[in-house]
């Protein structure tokens, strides 16, 4: 298994290296002055003069090789650059939003999970009666349903039949949980309605196809108890692509809650990724693309572990 993890290891340096050089000259092929738009975002009068020496002072007025090299050289060292339109540090702008859009990630994929897994697999054991009818028109509704006019119904909702609104914003856990758990569970539980309807969907596919397998009927010729059979035999292979979902739909919600965010006032990195890109910051553009090809990496690695811990056949791979 270590070996197995190793060689996975080895393979993330070449692609978040890919990722960086691509994302510095595509990102400059974007219209727009960052300088222009910032020295003149309130219609003020600036010249020429002025905005040549702004761009000198950010550096971009170097060629195009020595601001490359000066990347990569701080890509090396752990330096992200500085925004173009704040001044602060990159990876400061980012450690700010990224607890936010990363908490609400982890609670909508857990109940996404602990929701999904039983209801995929009741469909599919009870396949065309009343209850995987019932199933499966609950994951087409979310599938139908965007999270954030289900997060914007939910707020409506408890105001309505409860007078109660729920908690606008976010609060650390650290500092104060019960204020934090209380106002990220309704964005969570938005997208995470979503989120566990293509993974009831995909549960529910998958654990028909296995069921169909050779070894399964063995298995039930061999007077197995039906339940044995699926929790045994059935369930872990069917996990497989099943886990596969899971771990894209978690690193797409990481970037791409910029709606739901804006419902909630959550300052996350969806609102953040947008901010940078209507002000031309490509600093910090180039920071969040990175971010997420980084947590794409990740993701994948996690998943590529798991197919190996459920299935030991493919550690050889």
């Amino acid at each position: 298994m270590l070996g197995f993890i190793i060689r996975r290891l080895l393979l993330v340096i070449p692609t978040l290296l890919g990722v960086a050089v691509a994302v510095f000259f595509l990102i400059r092929v974007m219209p727009g002055d960052v300088v222009v738009v910032k020295l003149r975002a309130d219609g003020a009068q600036v010249t020429e003069e002025t905005i040549q020496a702004e761009r000198k002072r950010l550096g971009l007025d170097k060629p195009m090789i020595v601001q490359f090299k000066d990347y990569m050289v701080g890509l090396v060292t752990g330096d992200l650059g500085k925004s173009l339109w704040t001044g602060e540090s990159v990876a400061k702008e980012i450690a700010v939003r990224f607890p936010v859009s990363l908490q609400v990630s982890i609670m909508a994929s857990l109940i996404a999970v602990f929701i999904a897994v039983p209801l995929g697999t009741l469909s599919a054991v009870y396949r065309d009666t009343w209850i995987d009818n019932v199933i499966r028109v609950m994951a087409v509704s979310g599938l139908a349903i965007p999270g954030f006019w289900l997060g914007m119904l939910i707020i409506l909702g408890l105001l309505a039949f409860f007078n109660w609104l729920p908690k606008i914003g976010y609060v650390s856990i650290f500092e104060d949980p019960v204020t934090n758990l209380s106002a990220l569970i309704w964005p969570a539980l938005s997208v995470g309605f979503r989120y566990a309807a293509v993974v009831t969907r995909m549960m529910r596919s998958a654990l028909l196809e296995v069921m169909r397998e050779d070894y399964i009927r063995t298995a039930r010729a061999k007077g197995v108890y039906q339940s044995l059979v699926i929790r045994r035999h059935a369930i872990r292979n069917a996990l497989l692509p099943v886990v596969t979902v899971i771990g894209l739909e978690f690193a797409f919600l990481i970037g791409g809650l910029v709606v739901t965010e804006q419902v909630f006032n959550l300052n996350g990195i969806g609102k953040l990724f947008v901010d940078a890109s209507t002000r031309g910051d490509f600093t910090l553009i180039q920071g969040l693309v990175l971010l997420i090809a980084a947590i794409f990496v990740l993701v994948n690695l996690i998943v590529d572990v798991l197919y190996a811990f459920l299935d030991p056949r493919i550690r050889l791979n």
